[in-house]
């Protein structure tokens, strides 16, 4: 059971059910103690975000201090920062899958 106090602004998640199943996003906003609004800045763009139950997140351990930062001045994140943080931990960790196989 995933509790809300886990659940961090910036965090990245992979998404476990429904058709986007798979794929990394970043959490924008937490609504309440089930449901999250995640976007990645590629098919979900920031001004159109996914409610999304938390139980149905696997929550990552990176949090991205780039979005959480452009959030806390100026209450928005381009898509492309989004899309950096998403990529950019997607590599860190095939990255470290591929180590973890030698």
């Amino acid at each position: 059971m995933k509790h809300c106090s886990d659940v961090q602004i910036g965090q990245i998640v992979k998404v476990l059910k429904g058709k986007d199943a798979g794929s990394f996003y970043v959490i924008i906003e937490i609504i309440d103690d089930k449901f999250v609004m995640i976007v990645d800045g590629a098919k979900r763009k920031f001004d159109q975000p996914k409610r999304k139950n938390i139980q149905h997140l696997e929550l990552q351990p990176i949090i991205s201090s780039e979005v959480v930062h452009s959030l806390q001045e100026s209450g928005r994140v381009t898509n492309a920062k989004l899309r950096h943080a998403v990529i950019a931990y997607v590599e860190s960790a095939n990255i470290n899958a591929e180590k973890k196989g030698d």
